[in-house]
C-alpha cells in the first residue's frame, strides 16, 4: 500500500472525528490565557490537515508539521481549496528543528502515543520547549490507559462503506500499555472490484504522571489536566476516553 492510498483511506475513515471540537477547543484555551487572535500555532502529526486549516480559519498563524509528505501533500491540496495559506512542513516530532518564538504547539487525535520509546518522548519535548516562546503552551491528547486496556485490547472493530471496508483488531503488546492495531482495508475500484491492503500501527500508553515528569524536565514550569474536550473541568477519575496535558513554558 502506498502513502497516497492510506491518505485517502485515513480521510474517509476520519469521517466522523470531532475535528471541529479539537480547533474550539483550541481558540477556548488560547483565549483563556490571554494569548493573541493571531497566534502562531504548530500542528504537530497534523496529518491530512483538518485541524490545521479550521485554525488558519480563525485567524491563526498555522505551520502543519507531519513525517509523510504524502499526507502533507493532500493537506495542501485542502488547504488551496479552501483558500488558507498554512505552511506544510515534512519533519518527525523527535527530530523538530527550525523552530523559535511560536506561540502555541498542538498534537491531537492520539499522536503522542505512537511515540513508543520513553527517551523519544523526553526528546520531543525538549524540541517543543525550545520551539515555543516564553509562556508558550504545548496542548496534547492521549489515550486514557484504562480506556485502551477495557475498549481497545482484544477488541474487533469494522465498519462497511460505500466504497471502504475495514477490520480494524487492536491487540496488546509484551510491554504494558502497548497497542497493535492491524488493519484490513477493502477499497472499491469499480463495480465489481475491490483491491485489499493491510497496516500495522503500533502505539503506547504510558501513564499520565510519566508525561508529567518528562514535560517537567523539559523545562515547562505549568502542567494542567483535563479529559475529553472539557478543558474547564477537573481530570475525572472515571468514563475517561482521551486525556488532555496543557504545558506551558
Amino acid at each position: 500500500m502506498t502513502y497516497n492510498q492510506f491518505a485517502y483511506i485515513y480521510d474517509k475513515l476520519m469521517e466522523d472525528a470531532p475535528y471541529d471540537t479539537w480547533a474550539a477547543m483550541t481558540k477556548k484555551i488560547i483565549r483563556d490565557k490571554g494569548i493573541s487572535e493571531s497566534a502562531s500555532i504548530l500542528d504537530l502529526g497534523c496529518g491530512t490537515g483538518e485541524i490545521a486549516i479550521r485554525l488558519s480559519k480563525y485567524g491563526y498563524v498555522v505551520t502543519g508539521v507531519d513525517n509523510s509528505n504524502e499526507m502533507l501533500s493532500v493537506a495542501q491540496n485542502k488547504a488551496i481549496d479552501e483558500r488558507e495559506k498554512i505552511n506544510w512542513i515534512c519533519q518527525d516530532m523527535r527530530d523538530l528543528q527550525g523552530f523559535t518564538e511560536i506561540d502555541v504547539c498542538i498534537s491531537y487525535c492520539d499522536v503522542m502515543n505512537y511515540i513508543v520509546k520513553e527517551s523519544d518522548i523526553a526528546l520531543t519535548f525538549n524540541h517543543v520547549f525550545a520551539s515555543l516562546r516564553d509562556y508558550g503552551l504545548f496542548i496534547f491528547d492521549v489515550h486514557d490507559d484504562t480506556y485502551a486496556d477495557e475498549s481497545l485490547v482484544d477488541h474487533t472493530f469494522a465498519d462497511v462503506g460505500e466504497d471502504v471496508t475495514y477490520i480494524w483488531e487492536c491487540a496488546g503488546g509484551e510491554k504494558s500499555g502497548r497497542l497493535i492495531h492491524d488493519l484490513t482495508f477493502f477499497q472499491q475500484t469499480n463495480a465489481n472490484k475491490y483491491i485489499k491492503f493491510e497496516e500495522t500501527h503500533e502505539q503506547q500508553v504510558y501513564p499520565l504522571a510519566l508525561y508529567e515528569k518528562l514535560l517537567k524536565n523539559a523545562g515547562f514550569r505549568k502542567i494542567e489536566f483535563f479529559n475529553d474536550f472539557q478543558p474547564e473541568n477537573e481530570l475525572s477519575s472515571k468514563n475517561r476516553v482521551r486525556n488532555f496535558i496543557i504545558a506551558e513554558k
